[in-house]
């Protein structure tokens, strides 16, 4: 019975001192979400290379080397965003997550109609204005309708092996995220 008792005892003190440990560690990694990381990196409205080719460690954990990736971050109580690519790459996907890190749209070079990327995120009430009169520049243009305040559209692109690095990086180099 008196042994019962102190392994109780001892494994109540070792889950209370893990458990406050964890408390302890929580505000470090909380920081260290992807939009903390990004904004380290850069401002809004600037394409940011976050593979590990670009240099250092990647911005994203477990990323798959024949991909590469570039991010954008945007407020879209500024405005709508646009991104724009030139140039052609084997296969490029597209997402747009929230500031939480949640994924609200996704898409690749299928869904649209010449296989460039050109996109528009923009709230419902921007959505209703641009449909009144679309702008010069928005005809071929993917709308992604997302009700969000701030977030991230994240570009990924296929290099299947060395000889297409050059086209990808110029690919990704060249791809503009601008407040509109």
């Amino acid at each position: 019975m008196l042994r019962l008792a102190y392994a109780l005892a001892l494994g109540l003190l070792g889950a209370g001192i893990v458990h406050i440990v964890v408390l302890l560690l929580v505000p470090g990694y909380s920081e260290r979400d992807a939009w903390s990381r990004l904004a380290e990196m850069s401002g809004p409205y600037r394409m940011t290379r976050i593979d590990a080719v670009a240099g250092g460690e990647p911005l994203l954990g477990a990323t798959d080397p024949l991909f590469v990736a570039a991010a954008c971050r945007f407020d879209l109580s500024d405005g709508m965003v646009q991104m724009v690519a030139q140039g052609r790459v084997p296969f490029w996907s597209a997402s747009v997550y929230d500031r939480a890190g949640r994924n609200v749209y996704n898409f690749n070079d299928r869904a649209s109609q010449s296989g460039a990327l050109d996109l528009v995120v923009l709230t419902h009430a921007q959505m209703v204005e641009v449909r009144k009169q679309v702008p010069d520049g928005f005809q071929r243009s993917l709308f992604v309708e997302a009700e969000i305040g701030e977030g991230i559209i994240l570009v990924r692109a296929f290099s299947p092996d060395g000889s297409w690095s050059s086209a990808v990086s110029d690919f990704l180099g060249g791809m503009s995220c601008e407040l509109r």
